[in-house]
């Protein structure tokens, strides 16, 4: 519960862009699942190297295997994550922007 008060307070805060990784393992990545949490330590590195930040990882039943939240200076920054993601060959994932609650009332208010 608190974590999710403290995501809640971050995305109102945080002055860069929010994403939602959706990801799954590929057939590579399965077959080497247990060397997955050095993997998660690799792609932390490299989203700081893009200037960006991993902000939650969730390993999820379902669909996805696993859910990342992140923020990044920008949408290029966020999509060279991704791409170094995919192609180290162990994930696919699928990327959506994601808007603040606070930009989520400012967008629609703006509205005519």
């Amino acid at each position: 519960m608190a974590e999710s008060r403290n995501l809640k307070l971050n995305a109102e805060v945080s002055l860069m862009p929010a994403y939602i990784v959706l990801g799954n393992w590929t057939q590579k990545g399965i077959e080497n699942v247990k060397q997955s949490p050095s993997r998660l330590d690799a792609a932390k590195k490299a989203f700081e190297a893009q200037g960006g930040k991993m902000t939650g990882f969730y390993m999820t039943m379902g669909q996805y295997d696993f859910v990342v939240l992140s923020e990044f200076p920008n949408d290029e920054s966020a999509a060279k994550a991704a791409l170094g993601l995919g192609s180290a060959g162990g994930v696919r994932t699928q990327t959506l922007k994601a808007f603040s609650e606070a930009d989520y009332r400012k967008i629609l208010g703006s509205l005519p």
